[in-house]
C-alpha cells in the first residue's frame, strides 16, 4: 500500500548543524550538534543522539553551502531510530524573508541536483 504525503512542502538532503534547545522562557536547557536527513521550506528533519520534546523550542545553524542560516523552530515529534539515534520533526518558526529566499534557493538547488531538470526562476 502506498503512503500517502502529508508534507506542505518537498523535502529534499541537507547538511549538518548545531542546535540549541530552549524552554518556554527562552532560558537554554541544551546544546548540540545533529544532522539534518532532509530540509523544506518549512521544516526540518533532524537526527540527534538523545531525545526532544514535542513543542519544544529550537534555535538552529543550518549550514546550506558557503551560507550559515540562524532558524527557530518548534518541535513536532520525536521517535527513537533503529540505530538508537532521534529522529526529530521541526516546524520552522518565523523565518525572516533573506532566510526564507535562501533555504528556498537551496531546495530548488538540491532538487534540480536530485532530478536533473533545470531551474526556472
Amino acid at each position: 500500500m502506498a503512503m500517502i504525503e502529508k508534507r506542505r512542502h518537498p523535502r529534499v538532503d541537507s547538511l549538518n548543524l548545531s542546535y540549541v534547545c530552549m524552554d518556554e522562557d527562552g532560558n537554554v536547557t541544551g546544546e548540540g550538534m545533529g544532522r539534518t536527513l532532509n530540509v523544506s521550506e518549512s521544516g526540518i528533519l533532524l537526527e540527534t543522539s538523545f531525545r526532544m520534546v514535542p513543542g519544544q523550542i529550537i534555535s538552529l545553524t543550518v549550514a546550506i553551502g558557503e551560507y550559515l542560516l540562524d532558524v527557530k523552530g518548534q518541535v513536532i515529534r520525536c521517535t527513537q531510530s533503529e540505530e538508537k539515534t532521534f529522529l526529530t520533526g521541526i516546524e520552522f518558526e518565523k523565518l525572516d524573508l533573506e532566510g526564507f529566499a535562501i533555504l528556498r534557493k537551496f531546495v530548488k538547488l538540491f532538487q534540480t541536483k536530485k532530478t536533473g531538470t533545470g531551474i526556472n526562476d
